[in-house]
């Protein structure tokens, strides 16, 4: 069995002495393969949402700790914060309440504008002081530019205007106010994404005009838009496909370079 954890979080922190490293994804599918990685080697693990102080837990902040067979233990912190800027600002500046961090990863998928990123490439941008240019490097990672966008890159077209207009490499949504507001709080961080679909790609639909108001994807309004384009529905399902694969890879390559994640 699992040892029983007690308090407002798994274990005490301090007298574990770990390090605490917070990965921050925009939503459930980039971060399921890292979330729902299968114990293995003796390994154990236990989740739960987390608790702020004497806050209600958010189901949207996980923790997970790691019970290795020595009885060392692990703790890995996986955020939802949701897509775009401020959702991934309300969101963290409410984890940063919970307790210190010596590390915050911005994780999840990325668009390419650079035509030589192909999909399932993890790329990614670091502070210097985090240390993990080259565990990224021996994983196979590519170093690259990003732009953070308000809106999803939808077409080649778009993409391109981008990648001539910016010079990035790779587009996204929360990156730069996540990595900001760790500026501001002194935490070293990191931009570690894959591409979930390649500058030369057209995403099948205008996942912009699918959004609600609080940036989350309309159920129903996908369901029109693909009765009203039956034709669409093999590229929507290739694309899943995609992604799920773009997710898998970054979940291998953050296992192999972040300690704690095994």
């Amino acid at each position: 069995m699992l040892p029983e954890f007690k308090g407002d979080a798994f274990g005490d922190s301090e007298s574990q002495d770990l390090e605490r490293v917070l990965f921050c994804f925009a939503v459930e599918q980039e971060a399921k393969f890292l979330a729902r990685r299968p114990s293995s080697g003796g390994l154990r693990r236990a989740t739960r949402a987390s608790f702020e102080g004497n806050l209600a837990p958010d189901p949207d902040h996980r923790l997970i700790v790691t019970v290795h067979p020595d009885g060392r233990l692990e703790e890995m912190e996986i955020l939802i914060t949701g897509v775009g800027r401020e959702n991934a600002e309300r969101k963290l500046h409410r984890a940063l309440k919970r307790a210190p961090y010596q590390l915050v990863l911005s994780c999840g998928f990325a668009g390419g504008l650079n035509p030589y990123l192909t999909v399932g490439t993890v790329v990614f941008s670091t502070d210097e002081d985090a240390g993990l240019t080259p565990a990224l490097l021996a994983a196979g990672a590519c170093p690259v530019r990003f732009h953070c966008a308000d809106r999803v890159a939808t077409t080649v077209k778009e993409k391109q205007d981008l990648w001539n207009a910016t010079g990035a490499d790779a587009v996204e949504m929360e990156s730069q106010i996540i990595r900001a507001i760790c500026r501001a709080h002194e935490i070293p961080s990191a931009t570690i994404r894959v591409i979930s679909d390649a500058a030369h790609e057209d995403l099948p639909l205008d996942f912009n005009v699918l959004m609600t108001a609080e940036q989350k994807l309309n159920y129903g309004k996908l369901a029109l838009a693909l009765l009203a384009s039956p034709q669409k529905l093999p590229a929507i399902l290739r694309l899943q496909r995609q992604t799920q694969a773009a997710a898998k890879n970054l979940a291998r390559v953050l296992t192999k370079v972040i300690p704690g994640t095994l």
